[in-house]
C-alpha cells in the first residue's frame, strides 16, 4: 500500500457554505474519511479495531487554508502518518486541486489510541503501528508532493 495515501474528492454543492467556498466542516469530514480509507487499505478496518478492543480518537485538528475550493472542483487529498509515539500519532494531510495540483489546504490531526471499554489511552500494539509507515518531514516522496505547495503558496 502507498505510504502516502491518495483520496479523490469531487466537491459537491452540499460542501459549500454561505461564502461560496468549501465549508470547514467538509474538510474535517474528508480528513476523517481519508484516515479511515487509509486504515482500511492497511488492513485495519473498524471491525478489526472493535475486535482488538481499541481504536483511534481525535485529540486535536489543525487546518491551514491556502486558497478556496468551489463547487465542481476535484481535490486530491493525500494523507500519511508523520509521527507515532507509544499511545498517539500525528496524521498529516495535503489537499491539492486536481489538474493544476494547486495546494488548497494542509492539515494535521493528533490521534490517541484508546481502550474502547474504559475510554482510557493505551499503548499502540505493534501490529497496528507496523501497518503505518512513518513518513517524516523531508521524505523524498513527500518533498515531491510538497513542492507544489511551496511553489504556489498564497496564489489564488
Amino acid at each position: 500500500m502507498p505510504r502516502i495515501f491518495p483520496f479523490r474528492i469531487p466537491v459537491a454543492a452540499g460542501d459549500i457554505d454561505a461564502n461560496e467556498h468549501v465549508n470547514n466542516l467538509a474538510y474535517l469530514r474528508w480528513m476523517q474519511e481519508a484516515a479511515w480509507a487509509h486504515s482500511t487499505a492497511q488492513g485495519w478496518t473498524r471491525e478489526r479495531y472493535r475486535e482488538l478492543g481499541s481504536g483511534w480518537f481525535v485529540r486535536s485538528h489543525f487546518i491551514e487554508y491556502l486558497r478556496p475550493a468551489h463547487p465542481g472542483d476535484v481535490l486530491l487529498l493525500h494523507t500519511w502518518v508523520g509521527e507515532m509515539k507509544a499511545g498517539s500519532c500525528v496524521r498529516r494531510f495535503l489537499f491539492l486541486r486536481e489538474g493544476a495540483e494547486q495546494p488548497v489546504a494542509t492539515a494535521r490531526t493528533r490521534w490517541a489510541f484508546v481502550d474502547l471499554a474504559s475510554g482510557r489511552p493505551v499503548r499502540i500494539p505493534s501490529e497496528v503501528s507496523s501497518a503505518f509507515p512513518i513518513v517524516p518531514d523531508g521524505d523524498p516522496e513527500l518533498a515531491k508532493l510538497l513542492k507544489e505547495r511551496r511553489a504556489g503558496k498564497g496564489a489564488n
